[in-house]
């Protein structure tokens, strides 16, 4: 009996780990995420690296974002957005077989913007299957709890625009002197078009391929109003 108990006590911490693990991904996000649902979200784990590297975090929570913006991010990043229940499993697809026929090329990524709202929320920014594995988690549980339009503004909210800039409201400022509602369409395109890569790509003084970008996001910004494909946010 003695000999029993010794060894529930030597066990004793590793219940304690899996107890902490469990808290961390079932009660704790699903409440922050509740939380996040009414209250501006203060901070991301990326602004905090950004911080730690000094390289700032400059970051604004508004609710006040121009139309042009929204569907100018959904046209560059994801079209089915209003559509899809969190996962773009068309665009997957379509993302592994074109690295089979182009195996050397790095896989295109095929994140929806509730995948990139999920991991930009709670995940440091670091590749490894254990975080694509929370990352899939996390977009489940936002998908489930919160309607799409917060989807969206946590994402334009909180997303990095570059050189410590997060955010729509950073941006705007930072790069147009505007604040995030008042961005006019080619302002508008041209921050969804150096999304992908906002450490290289300038909107304040566009290259002639984030120019192009620019110019066809506009377009597709048109056709996303002509074909409601943001009926999910109106």
């Amino acid at each position: 009996m003695a000999r029993g108990i010794k060894v529930w006590r030597g066990r004793g911490w590793l219940w304690k780990l899996l107890f902490t693990i469990f808290v961390l991904l079932v009660p704790a996000p699903i409440i922050l995420i509740l939380i996040f649902r009414f209250l501006p979200i203060p901070g991301t784990p990326e602004m905090l690296v950004s911080l730690a590297q000094g390289k700032g975090a400059s970051y604004a929570w508004t609710s006040d974002i121009s139309p042009r913006l929204e569907r100018a991010v959904i046209a560059a990043e994801d079209q089915n957005f209003c559509t899809h229940n969190g996962f773009d499993w068309v665009g997957i697809q379509k993302a592994m077989e074109e690295h089979k026929r182009h195996p050397k090329k790095p896989m295109r990524g095929a994140s929806t913007i509730s995948q990139q709202a999920a991991r930009t929320l709670f995940l440091v920014p670091m590749r490894s299957w254990i975080r694509k594995g929370l990352e899939a988690y996390l977009t489940v549980m936002i998908e489930a709890l919160w309607p799409k339009k917060r989807i969206l503004q946590a994402y334009l909210n909180t997303v990095d625009w570059g050189d410590g800039i997060f955010g729509a409201e950073a941006a705007a400022n930072a790069y147009f002197g505007t604040d995030a509602g008042s961005l006019d369409g080619t302002q508008a395109a041209r921050l969804a078009a150096i999304l992908p890569n906002p450490h290289k790509w300038k909107a304040a003084h566009p290259g002639r391929y984030v120019r192009q970008r620019t110019g066809l996001l506009q377009g597709r910004s048109a056709m996303v109003t002509r074909d409601g494909l943001n009926f999910c946010i109106k």
